[in-house]
């Protein structure tokens, strides 16, 4: 069952316990109480009854289960986590060799299940990368679907970085930029110098559909700095010395 991008946010709202009516989809819980319980909290599982949503061994607390959220809710598109750490990048022999896929997920159930039990972005190591792309698309410029894209980027202090991270991945699984069809997917680096969060895209020279990508990102994350965006060929070519080419 596909759906509809203006019911997203509200049933994933639904489904972790939060105000859809909130602008930036602000956590109330960071963990529903069936979660903790399958972490194995001090107090165990809970004796009250509970059902399995999506056929992933997905436990919720049937009273806290409404109607529309006994079904598990399909994405338009399906998702990939993937991540690269630092002891691999030191020895890997091309770059994008040490990378590796976590899980790829299908439904609203599945992200929530995915999300909660990941360590926040606050307890991962510098030189690591968290990223959140398109399935069947590799976080790589050498991927052809990327290799004509390029970057929007923002920096983050830590005290914000977990809800701009998790902000960014409710507007792109929720299919929330008009020009959604543009995004290949969301990396976060941790870096010693500020961590980040950048958007990759397809096609670089459809300025109209970055700008539109770009001023997006900045109304849903409440930015209102200048950011910047890079050609992967200009990163390839000149490395750190890359200039964005557009910029909102």
């Amino acid at each position: 069952m596909a759906v509809e991008a203006s019911t997203v946010s509200a049933i994933m709202a639904e489904v972790e316990n939060l105000d859809p009516n909130t602008t930036n989809l602000i956590r109330i819980e960071k963990h529903l109480p069936a979660i903790k319980a399958i972490r194995g909290g001090k107090d165990g599982p809970s004796k009250e009854k509970k059902i399995t949503c999506g056929g992933n061994g997905y436990v919720w607390k049937k009273s806290n289960l409404s109607a529309a959220i006994q079904r598990p809710h399909a994405f338009q598109s399906c998702w990939t986590f993937w991540f690269d750490n630092p002891s691999s990048k030191s020895n890997q022999v091309t770059w994008g060799s040490s990378l590796r896929t976590l899980y790829t997920f299908a439904t609203i159930e599945e992200f929530w299940s995915l999300y909660n039990n990941m360590h926040p972005p606050t307890k991962w190591v510098h030189w690591s990368d968290l990223y959140c792309f398109k399935h069947e698309i590799e976080p790589k410029w050498e991927d052809p679907v990327c290799a004509n894209g390029g970057k929007w980027t923002m920096k983050f202090p830590k005290a914000t970085l977990e809800s701009n991270w998790l902000n960014t991945l409710l507007a792109l699984v929720g299919e929330q930029f008009e020009h959604g069809d543009e995004i290949c997917g969301a990396v976060l680096n941790f870096r010693a110098r500020g961590d980040k969060i950048s958007i990759w895209t397809k096609n670089a020279a459809n300025e109209k559909a970055q700008l539109s990508i770009g001023k997006q990102w900045k109304g849903l994350l409440g930015c209102n700095e200048t950011i910047g965006f890079i050609f992967h060929e200009d990163a390839k070519t000149l490395d750190r010395n890359a200039k964005p080419r557009y910029t909102v």
